[in-house]
């Protein structure tokens, strides 16, 4: 059993390696383009299903309430957390919409669209961040595998290529703290200090 608990680290971090390695650039524009998002006075949609739901969740609280710095509150919201909202939409017309129609009720243009699939594929995930490009929201994808057709679509893709969803979804939770690390120093402390 250790060896297999030392395999599931040693994995972790090498896909890591891999990822930050090929991806630095991507990661710059992302925080670049949320915090100039942030400063324009528009908000962030994060979405996602299952642990992808959680992630976005997770993420959304550390942009609301605070990161690692004593801050004002961040506008985030997570579109997976509205349990009537979603079950409304999936009842009345179609699972594959509760994001959609989210986005089309609170998204405006300027906002940010931060999608997350691990298989790239999820389809709720897709069409709301083709409604969000139609509305002239910035779009984010966090991938894996291939990337699938969200890479394809959206402004920014950070995908990790790897077929492991638990792999993909520990190096996805890394990026996104290291985007909400950097925001918080591009928004409220000094550039010396990064």
């Amino acid at each position: 059993m250790e060896d297999h608990i030392i395999k599931i680290f040693k994995e972790s971090c090498q896909l890591k390696d891999i990822f930050i390695n090929d991806n630095l650039g991507k990661v710059v524009d992302v925080v670049e383009v949320i915090t100039g998002a942030l400063k324009a006075g528009n908000k962030i949609l994060l979405f996602g299903n299952g642990g992808s739901a959680a992630d976005a969740q997770h993420l959304a609280a550390e942009f609301v309430n605070r990161f690692l710095i004593e801050r004002p509150p961040l506008p985030a919201i997570a579109l997976s957390t509205d349990t009537s909202v979603i079950t409304s939409i999936g009842n009345d017309y179609d699972f594959s919409e509760i994001f959609s129609k989210q986005i089309r009720a609170i998204g405006q243009t300027g906002d940010v669209a931060w999608g997350i699939s691990t298989s790239g594929a999820s389809v709720n995930v897709l069409k709301g961040l083709e409604t969000a490009k139609k509305l002239g929201i910035i779009t984010i994808g966090f991938t894996g595998k291939d990337g699938g057709e969200i890479a394809k679509i959206v402004d920014y893709s950070l995908n990790v290529p790897s077929n492991s969803t638990p792999r993909i979804q520990e190096v996805h939770i890394t990026i996104g703290h290291a985007i909400c690390e950097m925001i918080d120093f591009k928004l409220f402390q000094k550039p010396d200090d990064i």
